[in-house]
């Protein structure tokens, strides 16, 4: 299963498109995730033209297109705290697979869960489109722990005898044992990683410092902002909540551009996805996972051409063909005027 973030907008990426459809070709996934950004500015577009983005995204995806797609909302599609509500968002949501109208998705496959979350809302305080996320999350939790306690009631009856020592051990509300969580914005690291202090290479977002504001306050800081100046990562109090809730078996996000695979004082991996369209990042790239028994997951990082390269080549083959051009006339001058 690939997990590419998003384009932020598909002009840039008409060359590329082709590698990555050869790299898909090779991996042969079984669903598509795209973990947010979908679109530049989609909290300003209309209707029409999200349905063309959305035409214009699925012709890049060409064969694939048959493949379970799941897409997370980012900053970019939605707007910031002042902006979204649930009719704001909802109008989105409508036109993505799986979304409900706060933004958020459960869905199965393989029987294997996955819970998607509207990162962006998490942000926002005293803010009903927030309270809406926390209801999604409180159901999933909810629906956790109820499967933990038939778990290990079967286990005390003796229904799963042969299965006892397992089912003490692997207590489906333990970290880890949750479902596979999908985010836009990271999580709060509190552990140093080799991924800290890394920024995006283009200044895209003014960092807002972890401060312990009030509602209002953040509100006020937040007031007239534009959709990239938000925090790079989920306030430390919603991550423990949102680990404490889910247990999730890994989490993936995005946001910063930069891959990072990180362990969370729980226990908990946390893979943050890289971007995949050179308008974010002159290294574009994906990951791809699998998913095994005994819930192993396998990440694989793999990265596309850098735009750089790409042009660098350009350039070196312009530079060689205006030398030849020369030579050719050169030597075309040299017979000309050879007795």
């Amino acid at each position: 299963m690939p997990t590419p973030p998003s384009s932020s907008g598909y002009g840039r990426d008409v060359r590329p498109r082709h590698r990555h459809a050869k790299s898909f070709e090779k991996l042969k996934p079984d669903m598509l995730i795209v973990l947010g950004d979908v679109s530049a500015k989609g909290f300003k577009i209309t209707n029409s033209k999200w349905l063309s983005l959305l035409q214009q995204f699925q012709r890049m995806l060409g064969p694939f297109l048959g493949l379970p797609l799941h897409i997370v909302l980012g900053d970019r599609d939605i707007g910031v705290c002042t902006n979204i509500n649930e009719k704001s968002v909802g109008h989105i949501a409508n036109h993505l697979p799986g979304l409900d109208s706060s933004g958020c998705g459960t869905f199965e496959i393989s029987n294997i869960s996955f819970v998607s979350l509207n990162a962006v809302a998490l942000l926002c305080r005293n803010n009903n489109l927030r309270f809406s996320v926390e209801k999604v999350i409180e159901s999933e939790s909810l629906d956790l722990r109820t499967r933990a306690k038939g778990m290990e009631e079967e286990a005390v009856s003796g229904q799963l005898s042969c299965f006892s020592d397992f089912c003490w051990r692997e207590n489906v509300a333990s970290a880890g044992s949750g479902p596979v969580l999908l985010l836009h914005f990271p999580l709060h690291r509190t552990t140093r990683s080799s991924c800290d202090g890394v920024v995006p290479r283009r200044n895209l977002w003014q960092i807002i410092p972890e401060t312990h504001e009030s509602s209002g306050q953040l509100d006020r800081r937040l007031a007239g902002a534009g959709p990239y100046e938000l925090r790079h990562t989920l306030p430390p109090n919603d991550t423990e909540y949102i680990l404490q809730a889910l247990k999730p078996r890994i989490v993936f996000s995005a946001h910063t551009h930069q891959f990072c695979d990180h362990i969370h004082v729980d226990g908990t991996r946390e893979v943050t996805v890289p971007a995949m369209s050179w308008t974010a990042r002159d290294d574009p790239g994906f990951i791809f996972v699998t998913f095994g028994q005994n819930k192993v997951v396998t990440v694989s990082h793999c990265s596309l051409a850098r735009e750089s390269h790409v042009l660098l080549a350009y350039i070196s083959i312009f530079i060689l063909l205006i030398a030849t051009t020369l030579v050719m006339s050169n030597s075309h001058l040299t017979n000309l005027f050879v007795p």
